[in-house]
């Protein structure tokens, strides 16, 4: 394959989000081609830093970091133009933006028309209601944004329709390129000795349900049964959940660690919960099912893709009552819940590896390409 010059633009250098953009730079880079990335100067902390620093070796188009708002603003125009001026000096055949933001930065940079715009929401506006006022000026701004689109990557079959419903029918090509987890994590992982009893590893907001996780433990210990948890993890709603935890008096149960990466996290319980209200296709159960850690998770977004014949385990979203049957239920039958962590490790080791993610996205680079040739613009 003739090496791309391949631009990623993002803002926000935390979750899957990240998790996806860097894996995806490292094994396009490994191939040959030639990578360079655009993220928000503000967000990520050290944690962030350390993940940059290792990869800026890789990078031959080089890596900036510019102010970027999460919301509408005055920034974005600077943004728009720095992006623009590293299109043109790194002479990008893709430009692929990642999240709400990020997709903009590359479908609105000018200029550019020898290069493939790709976009990848991984949710964002996609989990947005059209029934507030701020949700009809995401969702009327994406449809207007389609159409400077040359290529709509989606991790998961639930983004692509959810794209197609909430947005429309993009002109450009339209490919599921799901994500993947690398050979090494395909490993069990052992608790520590002093794991709890559960643990959740995601961002602490409303979307991710952890509300519904603290209520569930709640009503257990209600039903005189302790449960112990790790909430691993930062984000606007930490201090909200801490009030939660207090004032139904589990501080003794549930105990709030920072953000760190996955592997370490999952070793700090025994059983992970996904109790999210909404999801694209979450590495947190990609990571957890390659290291064999049994699960709970919630029926949404792309989660039933993963489990695929398993998904009638998956649970309704926001009820914390067959939340708490489930925790009891694996915590009862260790044997089955490790026999069903088995199945779901090796459905995840043979359908979503890295290999086969890069795989699908340089093969949709390449299509986006070929139509821009075909219509004279390369």
């Amino acid at each position: 394959m003739t090496p791309l010059n391949i631009l990623h633009v993002f803002r926000s250098p935390v979750g899957g989000l990240f998790r996806h953009v860097i894996d995806l730079a490292r094994e396009q880079a490994a191939r040959g081609h030639r990578v360079g990335l655009i993220a928000d100067s503000r967000t990520g902390g050290d944690s962030a830093e350390a993940v940059f620093e290792a990869l800026k070796p890789s990078l031959a188009l080089g890596f900036t970091r510019i102010p970027m708002s999460r919301h509408v603003g005055l920034r974005d125009i600077r943004a728009v133009a720095h992006v623009t001026r590293r299109a043109a000096e790194t002479k990008a055949d893709i430009l692929h933006g990642h999240g709400a933001k990020g997709g903009a930065y590359a479908r609105l940079a000018f200029g550019q028309s020898r290069a493939a715009r790709a976009y990848t929401p991984h949710g964002g506006s996609l989990l947005i209601g059209s029934h507030t006022l701020a949700g009809k000026f995401y969702l009327a701004s994406e449809r207007l944004l389609m159409r400077r689109g040359d290529l709509f990557l989606f991790e998961s079959e639930f983004s692509a329709e959810a794209f197609r419903r909430k947005i429309g029918v993009p002109g450009g090509l339209i490919r599921v390129a799901r994500n993947g987890v690398s050979r090494r994590e395909f490993e069990a992982v052992i608790a520590r000795s002093d794991a709890t009893d559960l643990v959740f590893l995601g961002e602490l907001r409303h979307i991710k349900g952890i509300d519904v996780l603290i209520d569930a433990i709640g009503q257990l210990r209600r039903d005189g049964r302790a449960v112990s948890a790790t909430l691993v993890g930062s984000g606007p709603d930490r201090d909200a959940l801490q009030a939660r935890v207090a004032a139904l008096g589990l501080s003794d149960l549930i105990r709030f660690k920072p953000a760190m990466p996955g592997p370490e996290a999952l070793r700090l319980g025994r059983i992970m919960v996904v109790p999210s209200r909404a999801e694209s296709l979450p590495y947190v159960v990609l990571e957890a099912a390659a290291g064999c850690v049994p699960l709970i998770a919630t029926a949404v977004g792309g989660i039933g893709e993963i489990y695929g014949p398993q998904a009638a385990a998956l649970l309704p979203a926001g009820d914390a009552g067959a939340l708490a049957g489930a925790i009891a239920r694996k915590l009862d039958d260790r044997v089955a819940a490790a026999e069903s962590a088995i199945r779901l490790h090796e459905r995840v080791a043979a359908t979503f590896s890295i290999e086969t993610m890069v795989d699908g996205v340089l093969g949709a680079y390449l299509g986006a390409l070929e139509n821009l040739r075909q219509s004279g613009r390369r």
